[in-house]
């Protein structure tokens, strides 16, 4: 613990401990199956060329911002918009910037229990079980299962975020994000080695402009948003947590580079195998979407020979990116409660496990026991994950940016940047993305979300 602004507060214990758990939060479900699914969409390689750049961007702009925001104020989002006002509309950014990991953790602690319950049944040998047709739909359709591994994982996240900042968080990252990587590096050798996997390969490297659209830019701009853990509280959380002898910039392009290369051996482990095993049906099984992890790959795994081994690797490192959002999205709750009920981490943490048992629950039994019941057409996890990411993420990253340019201002951003001599290279880019694009961009974000779910616009 060390004092800031006459309190004390938890940091990170240097540049490492920061990197590597803002890194964790970052890489998380969203690279390991969602960005290979899209980048097989909406171009390949063409998509990856545009991601790369908006994240060197648009990315940047929005974790500086962020960043910045939570090491000045040293509070986690409520407190920090506080600081700069007291009117509603600070209000409201703050809020809509706490609440959304609030809705986010509980799901995702189900999605994680999905990825135990497939690492579980790799580890007895069942990989042929696992690549049964109606495995996975017979296995969220049993409540009583879906729940048990959902509360297992649920279980993990909160007893990390209990042990606080250096003992807890920032511990368990530096030790599952290089895990992480080596176990990454071993799956993506192994799948671009295969036969027939070179074409995977070419498509998802080689840019080419015959397959750019429009929904490219869309799609990579949400991916982007949704990769880097942008508005939901965390960066602000994290970033109030960093000491102010941490280069901000420097920081910044660290988990850049980390969460783009673990987004790229993502890919480089899907959709090369998916090429090599699939044959003819390659084109259709990419397009698989979020059943790609849990349907398509355990088939490929299963006409493997060595499917049970590369199948418990695989898991495993999705294991260690799950996990390490999820303790994030945690943390950022607990850190709330803690500023703004006075509570302490025991109480926080009690909390935090109380609201995640009650929305994640609804989450797990909704394609069971409450199947019934659905929200605008779609069941509790699909309706959370479209209220939080989809409508609510664009809207608190729209407040973020609107904070910034009328009360922190980007002369405020660059003090705290440069403190002590610390660079701000890409000052430049970041005051135009801010000034010119970054409102629109989170509109066509918002918009098309939007427009998609209700069947305007198709994605």
């Amino acid at each position: 613990m060390s004092k800031n602004n006459s309190a004390q507060r938890a940091t990170f214990s240097g540049r490492l401990g920061y990197v590597l758990t803002t890194a964790g939060s970052a890489v998380g479900l969203g690279n390991i199956w969602r960005f290979p699914y899209l980048a097989a969409k909406y171009g390949g390689g063409v998509f990856l060329l545009v991601y790369l750049i908006l994240v060197l961007t648009f990315g940047y702009t929005l974790i500086i911002s962020e960043t910045s925001i939570g090491r000045m104020t040293r509070k986690s989002p409520i407190g920090a918009f506080r600081h700069f006002g007291s009117g509603a509309s600070f209000k409201f950014g703050g809020w809509i910037n706490a609440v959304i990991p609030i809705i986010i953790g509980p799901y995702y602690c189900v999605i994680g229990g999905w990825v135990i319950r497939y690492l579980a049944g790799y580890a007895a040998g069942g990989v042929q079980a696992l690549a049964g047709d109606n495995f996975f739909s017979d296995f969220i359709a049993n409540g009583a299962s879906v729940e048990f591994w959902f509360l297992v994982f649920a279980i993990c996240t909160v007893v990390v975020i209990f042990f606080g900042v250096q003992k807890g968080v920032e511990k368990v990252s530096k030790v599952m994000m290089p895990a992480l990587v080596v176990l990454a590096v071993i799956v993506a050798i192994y799948s671009v080695t295969r036969p027939g996997a070179l074409a995977g390969v070419k498509y998802f490297l080689i840019p080419d402009m015959k397959h750019f659209s429009w929904m490219t830019v869309v799609s990579a701009l949400g991916q982007m948003f949704y990769s880097l853990s942008c508005a939901m509280g965390i960066l602000i959380t994290y970033g109030s947590y960093m000491e102010k002898d941490v280069s901000i910039e420097k920081s910044t392009s660290e988990v850049e580079l980390f969460d783009t290369g673990i987004a790229i051996l993502a890919g480089l482990m899907i959709i090369p195998a998916v090429f090599a095993f699939s044959g003819d049906k390659a084109a259709e099984n990419l397009q698989a979407g979020p059943s790609l992890m849990f349907i398509t790959m355990p088939k490929i795994f299963g006409s493997m020979g060595f499917g049970t081994v590369i199948g418990i690797v695989f898991f495993l490192l999705v294991f260690f990116a799950a996990l390490t959002s999820a303790v994030s999205l945690a943390e950022t709750s607990a850190s709330t409660f803690e500023d703004e009920l006075h509570m302490s981490r025991k109480q926080a943490t009690a909390l935090v496990t109380v609201i995640y048992i009650g929305l994640g629950t609804l989450s797990s039994l909704g394609f069971n026991v409450l199947s019934g019941v659905t929200i605008l057409g779609m069941d509790f996890l699909d309706f959370f994950d479209f209220l939080s990411n989809s409508v609510m993420m664009p809207i608190a990253a729209i407040a973020i940016c609107i904070l910034v340019l009328r009360s922190v201002t980007i002369d405020g951003i660059t003090a705290e940047v440069t403190l002590g001599g610390a660079p701000f290279k890409r000052k430049k880019i970041y005051a135009f993305i801010l000034k010119y694009l970054s409102i629109f961009f989170l509109a066509v974000i918002l918009g098309s979300s939007v427009l998609n779910v209700f069947g305007v616009i198709h994605m």
